[in-house]
């Protein structure tokens, strides 16, 4: 089992625009599947994340490939937060790590068992805001299934005070977990429930499981490891940048501006294989 799932260390993967024919093989007969995480992927990693905006381009490209692929974000961020900054009807969104899901067609999804949590979400909330206040440059940021502590802003020598405020608050709750990230904590549910089984509820519900489908995530962040892990041996990870640690991904990327071109790319072997 531990050679089915193996861990790479991201400085030892091929680049995915590099070795672009060599990936292109493991598309050939075969529908590719798209899933993306946002910020760092499809947005750059900004300080405040109300402006990581999705740019014309990348909503052009991503409109063009929806037409023929299914395409869909995979995100941390809250279900509104995450159409409103993509903005086109005809993506499939999972927010919230995939407790909330949407898409065309009527597709609809909230996971049950995390709708009981969100009492102890709504008071973890309040504590954080009160403890954390007086820390310049920490943010506290409610999603609907999540609450997210965002350190990027805060003077070193206080971080490890915002850790330890953090683990309290979950240590007082037995239905929450810390999960992790660039400059970033998160209390989410402790539910087994994850981007990962998020593309699993997608495949099954779609019916995308066939050999006839490749499936390719993207993403960048540790939060993404469970959704690569699932395409980890049949189909593809793309790991956008670095994010300390190794990685069930396949292929690196090195920004977002990597995966604009490879998504380019993409779209021209594609079409052209549609008039051969």
């Amino acid at each position: 089992m531990e050679d089915y799932y193996k861990l790479n260390s991201p400085a030892q993967l091929p680049h995915a625009l590099d070795h672009f024919d060599d990936l292109i093989k493991k598309l050939e007969g075969k529908t590719p599947v798209l899933f993306f995480d946002y910020d760092g992927t499809l947005t750059p990693i900004v300080d405040n994340p109300d402006e990581a905006i999705l740019s014309d381009v990348g909503k052009q490209v991503l409109e063009r490939l929806s037409r023929e692929l299914t395409v869909a974000v995979v995100s941390g961020r809250g279900l509104s937060d995450l159409k409103g900054k993509v903005g086109l009807a005809s993506l499939i969104y999972a927010g919230s790590h995939g407790f909330e899901i949407t898409g065309p067609d009527g597709l609809e999804m909230e996971l049950e068992e995390g709708q009981q949590i969100l009492p102890q979400l709504d008071e973890a909330e309040k504590v954080l805001l009160e403890k954390l206040r007086e820390v310049n440059g920490c943010s506290v940021e409610r999603k609907k299934y999540a609450i997210a502590v965002h350190y990027r802003k805060v003077d070193e020598g206080q971080v490890g005070q915002v850790k330890k405020i953090v683990a309290e608050v979950v240590e007082r709750h037995d239905m929450l977990k810390i999960g992790e990230g660039k400059m970033i904590l998160e209390l989410k549910p402790a539910i087994d429930w994850h981007k990962g089984e998020a593309l699993k509820w997608l495949l099954e519900k779609l019916e995308l499981r066939s050999e006839a489908y490749q499936h390719v995530f993207f993403g960048d962040d540790i939060t993404d490891e469970d959704a690569l892990k699932v395409v980890h041996r049949n189909g593809i990870g793309i790991l956008v940048g670095v994010h300390g640690q190794q990685t069930y991904a396949n292929y690196r990327l090195e920004h977002t501006q990597d995966v604009y071109a490879f998504l380019e790319k993409l779209w021209g072997w594609y079409a052209g294989r549609g008039n051969d």
